[in-house]
């Protein structure tokens, strides 16, 4: 993965302009603008989400990505065993995104911080 300070500022603009929508939705619908400040990603957050998920793109993973994440969620009698393949995959990703773009990295482990990878 390369990732270029220009693109990585297009990515952020793209972001902002995200959780600008999400924020205007949010309150437009009626929520306290407060709560929904807190409750949108921050920008970074939602550049980390993107680059992930063209890295999944990319490797041809995307779709069992989110195959095993709703199969984790469906309570199956395999669930634990793909949300831990899930986890497992992402951690890997998102080690990747800090690796080569450093100043994600508070980011990354805000994502990672739900992953349980390994038990």
């Amino acid at each position: 993965m390369r990732l270029s300070t220009d693109r990585l500022q297009r990515l952020r603009e793209d972001a902002e302009l995200e959780r600008m929508t999400m924020l205007e939705h949010r309150v437009r619908n009626g929520q306290d603008p407060a709560t929904a400040y807190a409750e949108v990603p921050e920008i970074d957050d939602l550049v980390v989400r993107e680059l992930r998920d063209e890295l999944l793109e990319e490797r041809g993973r995307l779709a069992e990505f989110g195959l095993a994440r709703l199969a984790a969620r469906a309570g199956g009698e395999d669930a634990e065993a793909h949300r831990r393949n899930a986890d497992r995959v992402e951690f890997e990703l998102l080690r990747e995104i800090a690796e080569f773009a450093p100043g994600l990295t508070q980011a990354v482990w805000r994502a990672s911080a739900t992953l349980r990878p390994a038990e």
